[in-house]
């Protein structure tokens, strides 16, 4: 837990290189988004012992350190403050440490490294029973770091480069989407209950307004990831929500407003954007002012009503028709493998391609059914993190990274069990995916029955988004999702448990008594085996 946001800041910035080194900021549910200059000046290991980070992760173009959720907003608040102050001290030459270059021998250094002079005497023995248990997440941590940068130079493609870039459009709603959806939340429970009918409209309102002007946002985001002017990004993308579009056909189809909702705003504002980079382009300097903007809401506003949300508004009703027939028809299999192959797609980068889909989900139906089922793939993990905790137990560094990571991993934060613990050593990470299949498998048998379990909003995940649920009568659906959890929980530490480490994975590297390792394990010749 962070007590002193600006504390973790302090320690943060000079192991990212830097005020120099550092040239974005942004942050989304749970982690640090840094854009850096130079990769190299970063301290992973120095990072990563920071009290209150749960991990680092490289994602394409940013440096992304997990802090949680709650805490990560106060952090980056704290570390731009500490930003702007070191640029300023750098800019007026007073030698302070801000860029990571001067004052490096006292400034840029972890807690402790100057103390290695000083360190008390380690006897040999002492010395290898620490070297045998202390090192192992150390191990563990570097062979996470390998797997995720061979996993980067896969993800180097234009597929996963552009769901990334999706990806960066949407995430900044989320704090939005959460808050509107607790309050729609709140609203219903009011209604169904008949407490305070004079306040549920104004909730109502309240939770209902974001969602009918999304569009705006998703536009004005989307221009300024691709490059355009963001106003005009939400100029073009508002037609799709303005009320008068009803007076225009297309395909001799009567428009409705909010037609073709988040999928059509992106694809508008993508639309502008290029043809205010092809104005810019070819107008001289007096002309720019008056028609690039002028041709960029005229052009792209008119193939938008006539072409874009007509079909948007089609793929976003095949998008809920299949969502509903896929949980309702098959819903048992379908869960089985969303929820079992949601951990490997987030290894793949293509989890991104979901996040307009369950907005989308979330704009026509008030909840999205595919997260509380994707959700159960951390359940899994929880599962499989804990069965590593009791078969290794003589393992006292592994144990304190699960011990560190485990209370963010019940609350939907995954990256720290992943890149800490189960991919690192293999067959956990099949068997919590294993977790997630069962998970996933009991949500959708209820799905199949009749019992619909879907959330508000996404972001949260594990028990954080209990708040968030929706379909049936909470308590039932609450209920649902509880026992998907306990079940990822469990089939994901039994299968762990029994297949998911070698065989005699729980033995001490030492003699516990003598502090030294088995004799099998000494260096030199082995002992003769008995014939």
């Amino acid at each position: 837990m962070i007590k002193d946001p600006h504390a973790t800041a302090a320690a943060l910035l000079p192991l990212v290189g830097g005020p120099a080194n550092v040239t974005s900021v942004a942050h989304c549910m749970t982690r640090l988004r840094l854009g850096l200059a130079d990769r190299s000046r970063v301290d992973d290991e120095a990072l990563r012992a920071v009290p209150g980070v749960l991990g680092v992760v490289e994602d394409g173009a940013s440096y992304q350190v997990v802090l949680g959720p709650g805490v990560v907003g106060r952090v980056t608040a704290a570390f731009e403050t500490l930003l702007a102050a070191g640029r300023i001290g750098t800019a007026d030459g007073d030698g302070r440490n801000g860029d990571g270059e001067d004052g490096g021998e006292d400034g840029g250094k972890t807690a402790g490294a100057d103390d290695a002079s000083v360190a008390p005497a380690v006897t040999p023995a002492a010395d290898t029973t620490a070297d045998t248990t202390a090192d192992t997440a150390a191990a563990l941590a570097r062979r996470g770091a390998e797997l995720k940068a061979r996993q980067k130079a896969r993800n180097a493609t234009p597929l996963k480069t552009a769901l990334r870039r999706v990806a960066d459009i949407f995430v900044p709603l989320i704090p939005a989407l959460i808050g509107c959806g607790i309050v729609a939340g709140i609203a219903g429970l009011l209604t169904n209950l008949r407490w305070l009918p004079g306040l549920t409209p104004a909730l109502t309102a309240l939770s209902s307004a974001f969602m009918a002007l999304i569009a705006v946002f998703v536009g004005h985001n989307t221009a300024r990831e691709f490059g355009g002017t963001p106003v005009l990004g939400g100029a073009v993308a508002a037609v799709v929500v303005y009320p008068g579009v009803a007076k225009v056909t297309a395909f001799g189809t009567a428009l409705a407003p909010g037609q073709g909702g988040v999928l059509g705003a992106l694809a508008a504002a993508v639309l502008g954007t290029y043809v205010e980079k092809w104005c810019r382009a070819r107008l001289p300097g007096t002309l720019d002012v008056l028609l690039t903007p002028t041709l960029t809401v005229l052009v792209s506003g008119l193939l938008t009503l006539y072409v874009l949300m007509y079909a948007a508004g089609e793929v976003a009703t095949a998008i809920g028709t299949a969502a509903d027939w896929l949980l309702t028809t098959t819903g048992a299999l379908a869960g089985l493998i969303l929820g079992g192959l949601f951990l490997p797609l987030v290894m793949l980068g293509l989890h991104q391609a979901l996040i307009p889909i369950h907005t989308t989900l979330i704009e026509q139906q008030g909840h999205t059914v595919l997260l509380p089922v994707l959700a159960m793939a951390g359940a899994g993990q929880v599962g499989a993190a804990a069965a590593v905790y009791v078969r290794l137990r003589h393992d006292t560094s592994l144990r304190t990274t699960i011990r560190s990571a485990l209370p963010a991993g019940l609350l939907g934060v995954g990256e720290p069990l992943i890149y800490g613990v189960s991919l690192p050593l293999g067959r956990p990470f099949l068997t919590a995916c294993v977790g997630g299949a069962a998970g996933g498998a009991f949500v959708g048998l209820f799905a199949m029955l009749g019992t619909e379990v879907g959330a508000t909003a996404i972001g949260p995940s594990g028990w954080a988004l209990f708040p968030l649920l929706a379909g049936g009568g909470w308590a039932v659906t609450a209920g649902v999702y509880g026992g998907g959890l306990l079940t990822g929980y469990a089939v994901g530490f039994l299968a762990t448990y029994f297949f998911g480490l070698p065989d005699g994975a729980g033995r001490p590297v030492c003699d516990p008594e003598k502090h030294e390792p088995r004799p099998a394990d000494r260096p030199g010749p082995r002992p003769a085996s008995p014939r």
